[in-house]
């Protein structure tokens, strides 16, 4: 019998184990044939190169291409107690990365307090602020949260991709297809200090995801990210 990847999953079956192979193939393909283009900032690569942490936050709907691009770095991620969120937790390690099950709804101050553990281990959070339930493209108050304990500045990452299709999910989930390409842009470092406006640090967030999207979307696809929109 598979073991399940948190002590909050007390039963696994087969097809999680099955499907969780098939979406490592199917990625590995894709990262074969995807052409990907990188915009990063200054101010990350200065980051980068003092070997400083940092928490990644990208919309919900943009994160299934994600797993290639960043293979092999230390990279931890919150993936939600649901069935769909088991095969991701079950890829997750086959590209060198960790999971931690829970959610703004179940078992969300757990999942802060491990990742918050993991990030003092060196790896880097990487969270959607509108997820797992949204609303679409609405920062929630758990990614600040974690920034405000461990002091690690937000980087917002927006993305594009030139073919994929929308699934019927509330955040209209990009698919990605072979044999496109998709854009990274990196956008300015957020910070949450212990006294911050929650609020307004909210917005900040939101309105930086807003504008990296908005160049990825202009540079893949020559038109403007809309926000009001799934």
């Amino acid at each position: 019998m598979p073991k399940p990847t948190s002590l909050e999953k007390k039963t696994v079956s087969w097809k999680h184990v099955l499907g969780s192979w098939a979406i490592y193939a199917y990625t590995l393909f894709l990262g074969w044939t995807t052409r990907i283009y990188w915009f990063k900032t200054d101010e990350f690569l200065r980051l980068e190169k003092e070997g400083k942490n940092y928490i990644y936050a990208i919309w919900h709907n943009q994160q299934l291409f994600l797993l290639y691009p960043y293979r092999g770095q230390k990279i931890c991620s919150l993936i939600s107690l649901s069935d769909d969120g088991e095969f991701i937790a079950r890829v997750l390690p086959k590209f060198g990365m960790k999971a931690v099950r829970g959610s703004t709804t179940r078992g969300g101050a757990r999942a802060l307090i491990k990742l918050m553990n993991i990030a003092e281990a060196g790896y880097h959070p990487m969270l959607t602020p509108d997820g797992p339930r949204g609303p679409i493209y609405q920062v929630q108050p758990g990614i600040l949260f974690l920034a405000q304990k461990t002091g690690l500045p937000i980087i917002p990452v927006g993305t594009a991709l030139s073919r994929k299709f929308k699934a019927g999910s509330w955040d209209k989930m990009r698919v990605p297809l072979p044999f496109g390409s998709t854009a990274l842009t990196y956008g300015k470092a957020v910070y949450v200090a212990e006294n911050g406006d929650m609020q307004a640090i909210a917005a900040e967030l939101k309105a930086e995801l807003d504008r990296v999207t908005d160049l990825s979307e202009q540079f893949i696809n020559k038109k403007p990210f809309d926000n009001t929109r799934g």
